[in-house]
């Protein structure tokens, strides 16, 4: 690495670290003046709140990071044309290509980084900050058993279960109703249990009736005190997916939540999405560099807008793709998609619209 190189990418690290923690800032001074009105009225104390607001930084992190790359991609071109830096390297035949090197080396070591936020520390994070609000600031007594915010859930391609409340872990299920369909989609069979508790074998169905539909209409019912159930899902699943949303779930349980499902033809289309959205995302440093640096030297090759335009831009950009990417995702989640496009969709839309506008430079 070259005392140039390091140089250059000693700058636009200065530069990407200003914008970072100031867009942290105004993110959290915003957040801040919203919530603690409603927090203060528990009177919890300092500490909780301070640990609350703290672990909510990873999440926020991870949303401003690509628009303080693009803005620090504009403001360091800027300087450097100013300066007539970028003339003087040109000028000693160092290639364009060479002088933005450094900032696709630190793009793809943020892209990197994000992707470990988006694995695992971010769901952790929020799940212990909505423990911490809670428990801690509105005193709330530790739930034995919560509401199903998502009662309804899939456990088959012509299999449906519906669960009232949820035991704290996961491992006891109250209110349960399965209903097992035909290949027409014709009501077949309804089992009904009060209870259902997770043990070594799997799911055993308590206090409850099986009714079975007859192609001449009739019905024949039975009654049982327990009963094995055929039900892929584990308790780790009621106490993330069915119990919140797929944002609180690592990449690993959202696989292993997947792989339980793998033999038994059921699509889940939002949860896919968000899987390759969460996964595409990080991936937007490295294309929002891309756009930057065509947008700094699009003019002359070596010149940049002033500092008031750059930040314009930047902000253009930066709407139009949480724009794009918010209709793939819904798009995705409504299976007008397939979920693998709908995550990548935005990335791969902003990296063509960044390599065009390379292509025009003069180089």
């Amino acid at each position: 690495m070259t005392i140039l190189f390091r140089y250059i990418l000693r700058e636009y690290a200065k530069i990407f670290l200003m914008c970072f923690a100031g867009l942290v800032t105004i993110y959290m001074v915003i957040d801040f003046f919203e919530k603690v009105r409603r927090l203060l009225r528990y009177d919890s104390g300092v500490l909780p709140m301070l640990a609350y607001f703290a672990l909510k930084i990873p999440a926020i992190s991870f949303q401003v990071v690509p628009f303080a790359v693009l803005v620090a991609t504009l403001l360091t071109l800027g300087l450097l044309a100013r300066s007539n830096e970028i003339t003087a390297l040109r000028s000693c035949g160092i290639s364009l290509l060479w002088v933005t090197s450094p900032f696709l080396l630190f793009a793809g070591g943020l892209a990197v980084v994000l992707l470990a936020f988006s694995s695992a520390i971010i769901p952790l994070a929020s799940e212990k900050a909505e423990e911490i609000r809670l428990i801690q600031i509105e005193k709330k007594p530790i739930p034995l058993t919560v509401q199903a915010p998502q009662p309804w859930a899939r456990i088959d391609a012509d299999a449906l279960m519906r669960v009232s409340t949820i035991d704290v872990g996961g491992k006891t299920l109250r209110g349960v109703r399965l209903f097992y369909f035909d290949q027409a989609f014709h009501l077949n069979r309804v089992i009904e249990a009060a209870e259902a508790q997770y043990a070594a074998s799997g799911w055993v169905l308590l206090n409850g009736n099986r009714r079975e539909f007859a192609p001449d209409h009739t019905v024949d019912l039975t009654l049982f005190t327990d009963q094995p159930a055929d039900i892929p899902l584990i308790p780790d699943d009621f106490s993330t997916s069915l119990a919140g949303n797929s944002e609180t779930m690592t990449f690993r349980e959202i696989r292993n939540y997947l792989g339980r499902f793998q033999h038994k033809e059921v699509s889940f289309s939002r949860l896919l999405t968000d899987y390759y959205g969460r996964i595409a995302f990080p991936f937007v440093t490295i294309i929002m560099v891309l756009v930057g640096i065509a947008l700094g030297l699009r003019r002359s090759g070596v010149r940049g807008g002033s500092m008031a335009m750059g930040i314009g831009q930047a902000f253009i950009v930066g709407f139009c793709y949480w724009t794009t990417h918010s209709i793939a995702i819904a798009l995705g989640r409504g299976g007008a998609l397939t979920p693998m496009l709908a995550g990548w969709m935005a990335n791969i839309l902003f990296a063509s619209f960044g390599l065009y506008l390379l292509l025009k430079v003069r180089h």
